[in-house]
């Protein structure tokens, strides 16, 4: 079991955030498609995913920006559209400097 404390969780996200420039920077992502794996063989590394699926930033992004304009449809599994967006971007990152660099 991984322990993981609220306050030090979003520490982090604004940490990585202030990566970016705040002055209405858009974060263009140069990959729309992925593979989704269930959460069951997600975390069955002992055996090989056989049902695997397409997903796409643009409709986890769709709902993300669903839950900012009514909070009644804020779901838990907008953590996994939250993954999906943060993973583009990390994997993003590695192929371009579109953060600006951590203040010393």
């Amino acid at each position: 079991m991984v322990e993981i404390p609220v306050g030090k969780l979003k520490a982090v996200v604004d940490l990585l955030m202030e990566r970016f420039d705040t002055n209405g920077q858009v974060l263009e992502i140069d990959r729309e498609e992925f593979w989704s794996v269930s959460v069951d063989e997600a975390y069955d590394v002992h055996s090989e995913p056989q049902d695997l699926t397409i997903g796409t930033l643009s409709e986890s992004w769709s709902h993300l920006e669903d839950m900012l304009v009514d909070p009644e449809r804020v779901v838990s599994h907008g953590f996994v559209w939250l993954a999906d967006v943060f993973r583009a971007l990390g994997d993003e990152a590695t192929h371009q400097d579109f953060g600006k660099p951590h203040k010393s």
